[in-house]
């Protein structure tokens, strides 16, 4: 699901580093939306990332 349809952007993993520097996994998710774009020609609802909208890869279905 926290993946971007258009760029590929998904999760990227890495360590929280607490400040006695205690390591635990952590996760960072992409500012994915739900949106409903022109995809071939045909309306359809994708997943989107907020960069792929701001930057104009994605046309927005009315």
């Amino acid at each position: 699901m926290a993946k971007c349809d258009v760029c590929g952007k998904d999760m990227a993993f890495g360590i929280r580093v607490s400040h006695s520097h205690r390591r635990a996994n952590r996760t960072w998710k992409p500012n994915i939306r739900r949106v409903k774009a022109v995809v071939n020609g045909t309306p359809k609802r994708i997943y989107a990332c907020t960069r792929c909208l701001r930057s104009g890869k994605v046309t927005r279905a009315v």
